[in-house]
């Protein structure tokens, strides 16, 4: 874990970011105290970009829409 002031830190962002996203966590010191931990996210799967993931597939019971549609178009005649 590593620890910086807020100044350098506004200097260093990018290369420090950049640490942050291969696992480094990173203490923020301010006025000689501790104000904030920068920590990598864990959740998602962040390598993988959003709009190259897989979507929601819906799955409900009974017909498809457009057999339902059909169905009614003949219903309606």
């Amino acid at each position: 874990m590593k620890t910086i002031s807020f100044t350098d830190f506004r200097k260093q962002a990018s290369n420090l970011i950049t640490e942050v996203e291969n696992g480094e966590s990173i203490i923020l010191i301010r006025h000689g105290r501790p104000v904030a931990e920068v920590i990598p996210f864990v959740g998602q799967d962040t390598n993988t970009l959003s709009w190259k993931r897989p979507g929601i597939r819906l799955k409900a019971s009974g017909k498809n829409l457009s057999s339902a549609i059909l169905e009614d178009r003949e219903a309606s005649i």
